[in-house]
């Protein structure tokens, strides 16, 4: 158990909790890790790029993994049994089963959203390559409101586990700063789907620029 801090408020004493629990979901843990999420060096940024990003981050972010995943380190993502799993474990020391459902490296990128180079096979059709074209067509369909785009974005989804929910928030607030500096805080999320192109994997490594 943490010790407790106890705190003033309107003359009442207050009592949090404040130490860490080993797993970092403590006050003191949350508040760290919160930090060495906050996005850096976001910029203004074309619709297409803007979409590509979020895609391509809510695909890492739907994969199961249990690590605090760092910037700039790679991870790879794997399609096992219908399941997406990230890990830092590359598909030479995996075994067949593994190597098979390999997507692509997945980076991190200092404004919180990641890139994916996409392995060999997706140029291929296959059960990964499948896959993730139907992940592709749920995200057009989710753009299919009335409501802008920060309004959809995960800011808090409270049935993941707790890096993907820190890492889905990261992404949301990066995007919001984005949207901020360019403008494009109003537009409507049809407007945003109008600009989707039609599913490639270059999109996963955010080659679209427009």
């Amino acid at each position: 158990m943490g010790k407790l801090t106890r705190y003033r408020a309107g003359g009442k004493d207050i009592a949090a909790k404040t130490a860490s629990n080993p797993e970092g979901k403590g006050l003191n843990g949350f508040l760290l890790d919160w930090y060495r999420t906050e996005p850096r060096g976001v910029a203004v940024k074309g619709r297409r790029q803007v979409l590509a990003e979020f895609f391509t981050s809510m695909l890492v972010l739907s994969a199961a993994f249990k690590y605090k995943p760092a910037v700039a380190v790679p991870n790879y993502l794997y399609l096992v049994d219908g399941t997406w799993i990230l890990s830092l474990i590359s598909p030479a020391e995996w075994s067949d089963r593994y190597r098979e459902g390999f997507a692509g490296t997945c980076v991190l990128q200092p404004d919180m959203t990641w890139t994916i180079e996409p392995a060999a096979q997706l140029q291929e059709r296959n059960p990964v390559s499948a896959a993730i074209a139907r992940f592709y067509d749920a995200f057009v369909d989710t753009l299919d409101s009335d409501l802008t785009l920060e309004e959809i974005l995960p800011f808090y989804v409270r049935r993941l586990p707790y890096w993907q929910r820190l890492h889905a928030s990261a992404l949301s607030r990066s995007i919001r700063a984005a949207l901020v500096l360019g403008d494009q805080r109003t537009v409507r999320c049809r407007d945003w789907q109008a600009v989707l192109p039609d599913f490639d994997v270059s999109l996963l490594a955010h080659d679209s620029r427009g």
